[in-house]
């Protein structure tokens, strides 16, 4: 399916922001078995809604295709499970939760944020897709349903009782192919006075920044404050505060209520981001069409950078099988002939090959074994986590690099 028109408001889509090529799926992670089988692979490229401003990409494959047995575990990031235990304190200071409230999440994941709940006494409830995800949140006592989340589900939750206080979702706004029915399922699950927090990757640090990487087929969505409030509306909802982040390259934390509730005061930095974001020209769709131009040099720069090493007789890693990374290769043309191999944490990818690539993963000890003279870094968003968590690569002089905005060898 291609969308033609604006997945929230039908407007007609003419404006191009992006296209990557055709490219597997990000996710998409192969078995050595698949190796020796045709790999499909689907057009990557978004457009902007001249009418709402949102930003969007073409959708070729259902979710359930995607999500819903999925490779992605929340917690071997330690500096994003740190991020979700802060937000766990906060929420329950602000909005007085506790043994009497209703905490709901949808793409709960593996527990990661709701298991602070759970240890904080707050009676919760898990939202998440991926029977393998949601069976591994179970396990460690936080209440998961393996179910997609919109107005129906939400209607099922009220019926038995479990209105939220707040409902969380992050990372997860970009995801829903049907905008409207997952919004629409927010504002109906929520208490007269409860909160959605949401939080998704800044469509304003994703263009200054030029993480192009950051496109891929299972993000439907590139998400500004402006969009984001006019789709919220549309459903009865209104922003009362937003805040800015660092995680994933820069991201909004967006807190709403319905449009009636009067509980809500206005944060500060809610005409703070509506400002940058005028500023930056967010309602001018020549501001989204200029993007394409500034991708061409990152993949010059790796390119030049990986065909030097090579030549010099110097070796490459990579590390961390993100789906950023994918993109990156994929675009890029990148395969076992200029990069050796991926480690990652995560035990469910280790075993697997990189979607288009091929890159075999490994676990992060296979650099020990071989000591290679750079470690490329696909997730460019943690990569100070990286950097700390793996400082023995220096020892044998080895160093770190990253792509994006522009290729850059660490230390």
């Amino acid at each position: 399916m291609t969308a033609h028109n604006c997945r929230f408001c039908s407007a007609p889509l003419t404006h191009r922001f992006v296209d990557l090529g055709s490219t597997p799926l990000a996710n998409a992670y192969l078995t050595e078995e698949q190796l020796k089988q045709p790999e499909p692979s689907y057009p990557l490229r978004a457009f902007v809604c001249s009418q709402c401003w949102l930003v969007q990409a073409d959708a070729f494959v259902p979710p359930e295709d995607i999500f819903s047995h999925y490779a992605y575990f929340s917690s071997y990031s330690d500096s994003w499970v740190e991020h979700a235990r802060q937000f766990t304190v906060t929420a329950r200071e602000r909005f007085g939760l506790g043994p009497a409230s209703q905490v709901i999440e949808v793409a709960s994941n593996d527990g990661y944020l709701l298991k602070h709940f759970v240890e904080a006494g707050v009676p919760v409830l898990g939202i998440e897709p991926a029977e393998n995800v949601a069976e591994v949140a179970r396990q460690i006592g936080v209440p998961t349903e393996a179910r997609f989340f919109g107005k129906e589900t939400a209607a099922d939750l009220v019926s038995r009782g479990l209105a939220a206080d707040i409902v969380i979702g992050n990372n997860v706004l970009a995801h829903v192919p049907d905008i409207n029915d997952f919004v629409g399922g927010l504002a109906a699950v929520l208490k007269p006075d409860g909160v959605v927090s949401v939080e998704f990757p800044h469509l304003l640090r994703l263009i200054e920044n030029i993480q192009f990487d950051t496109v891929y087929h299972e993000h439907f969505y590139y998400l500004s404050l402006l969009a984001v409030e006019k789709v919220f509306a549309a459903h009865g909802l209104k922003v009362f505060d937003v805040e800015e982040l660092s995680t994933h390259g820069g991201s909004l934390r967006v807190l709403a209520c319905r449009a009636t509730s009067t509980a809500h005061p206005t944060g500060p930095d809610l005409a703070k981001v509506r400002a940058d974001e005028a500023a930056a020209g967010f309602d001018r769709t020549k501001t989204y069409e200029a993007f394409q131009s500034r991708v061409a040099p990152i993949k010059d720069g790796l390119l030049a950078f990986l065909n030097e090493a090579k030549q010099n007789g110097k070796s490459v890693a990579a590390y961390g099988a993100a789906a950023k990374g994918n993109t990156l290769l994929n675009f890029c043309g990148v395969g076992t002939e200029l990069i050796d191999y991926v480690v990652d944490r995560n035990p469910h990818k280790q075993g697997h090959y990189l979607p288009g690539s091929k890159l075999p993963i490994y676990a992060p000890e296979k650099m020990d074994e071989t000591q290679p003279d750079y470690v490329l870094i696909l997730p460019w968003n943690i990569k100070n986590e990286v950097v700390a968590a793996n400082s023995r690569v220096g020892a044998w002089g080895g160093r770190f690099a990253v792509a994006v905005p522009e290729l850059t060898v660490l230390g």
